[in-house]
């Protein structure tokens, strides 16, 4: 059911501390999203660094994060699955093996977008 409630600050602070709590819960629990974030924490200054202009440097920083975002959202699946049916069941390794494919397909992208920026300039 929608709120009526109206947003102010409150529950704009309140929003923010509740996406804090979820980045923290995956950086403890989930050693892809560790390691995602290593990555991006070097690729993302890298790509403003050596993109030339502002599509290039928006290109080379999206797609990094667009990975934690679906690896945020691919934790978040594997979360509810596990806790609704701890045994296996084929839908539910369906589902989790989808999350996966859409972070593998963004990790995709964060190759293809660097190297088609990037090598022509160096080779």
């Amino acid at each position: 059911m929608a709120t009526t409630v109206p947003r102010g600050p409150r529950q704009i602070y309140a929003a923010f501390q509740w996406s804090m709590k979820g980045l923290q819960a995956c950086f403890r629990h989930e050693a892809s999203f560790r390691l995602e974030v290593f990555l991006a924490v070097v690729f993302v200054p890298l790509g403003l660094w050596l993109g030339n202009g502002g599509v290039e440097k928006i290109v080379l920083i999206t797609f990094p994060i667009l990975v934690l975002s679906a690896e945020l959202l691919n934790s978040a699946i594997e979360a509810v699955v596990d806790k609704v049916s701890p045994e296996f069941h084929e839908l539910a390794g369906r589902a989790k093996d989808m999350g996966s494919a859409a972070v593998f397909l963004l990790l995709v992208m964060v190759v293809l977008s660097w190297a088609l920026i990037l090598v022509p300039r160096f080779f």
